[in-house]
Order: C-alpha cells, then sequence, then structure tokens
C-alpha cells in the first residue's frame, strides 16, 4: 500500500479509481486504505504548492529559516521544547536536525519586522534557547520537488542619450 502514499505525495489529485489502475488494485480497496490512511494521521494534510510570483497582486508572506541551539531537557529531551516551539502560530514548521545548531524552524509573517519580534520575544528568551541563527528566504525555485516557472518580467525602456 506505499505505492498509494507515493502516487498522492507526487500529485494528490489523483483519484482513488487512477491510483486503483496504476497499481492494479480495485478501487474500492484503495478508496479503504486513503481512508484509513487519514484516520490514523497517515495523511496529515492535503496541499497545493503555489508558485508566489505566479499569484497577480501577491503580497506575498516574509518566510525566514532559523536555526535553534538548545538546552535539552531531562527526561524529556528536546521535545518539550521543541512542541512549545512549535505551538506559536508563526510557527509553520519544525525539525530536529543534526549539525552545530538542534531545531530548523520556519516561520512566516507579515514582514520583517514581525518575524524579528517575533525572534526576539518569543524564541531568543525562551527559557532553554542558547541561540538563535535567522536566514530570510528571498526567492523560491523549488519546492518538494517542484520546481517554479519564473514569472514574466515586464520589459524596461531603452535609455537613450
Amino acid at each position: 500500500m506505499k505505492e498509494i502514499l507515493e502516487i498522492l505525495m507526487n500529485d494528490a489529485r489523483t483519484t482513488p479509481d487512477e491510483i486503483a489502475k496504476m497499481t492494479g488494485k480495485s478501487a474500492s480497496a484503495v478508496r479503504s486504505q486513503i481512508k484509513k490512511y487519514e484516520q490514523d494521521g497517515t495523511i496529515v494534510q492535503y496541499k497545493a504548492i503555489v508558485n508566489p510570483e505566479m499569484v497577480e497582486g501577491n503580497q506575498s508572506m516574509v518566510r525566514a529559516l532559523i536555526q535553534v541551539s538548545i538546552v535539552p531537557q531531562k527526561d524529556v529531551g528536546f521535545d518539550h521544547i521543541a512542541e512549545r516551539i512549535y505551538s506559536f502560530s508563526e510557527v509553520k514548521s519544525c525539525y530536529l536536525v543534526s549539525g552545530s545548531y538542534d531545531l530548523l524552524v520556519i516561520v512566516e509573517g507579515g514582514n520583517i519586522q514581525t518575524v524579528a519580534e517575533f525572534v526576539s520575544s518569543k524564541l531568543s528568551s525562551m527559557e532553554n534557547v542558547r541561540q538563535t541563527a535567522t536566514h530570510f528566504l528571498l526567492k523560491k525555485y523549488k519546492e518538494d520537488g517542484k520546481i517554479f516557472k519564473v514569472a514574466p518580467r515586464q520589459k524596461r525602456l531603452n535609455i537613450t542619450y
């Protein structure tokens, strides 16, 4: 049944009937397995990947990757602190990583100041947070394996003297 998940991860719009044809399973078995995946939390959400440059009049949110170094707590390790961090509405993703930092947190805000305020007042001031490093995302080229088409640019007028 893993192939059902692979098909849906590649394109969540694939219908159970299409998946059945691709896998050689019955459509009812595919529907039943998808329902099971949704109920047990294997499938968490279906989403669209949107190229923000192609959205007309887009006032896109500012996204930042924040590396967070923390002091793990006795008996709960990183999990308790990670839970406190990912509970903030500004946090879109939170990962435990290897390397010189412990957590990689993806934050979204209306502007750079909003993200900076989140880091300074909520994140950096938390007990057990030792250090943060913030990196603002400037442009998306590829997300979840999908390459973004470049939006057509307006032609500039030639400068003549």
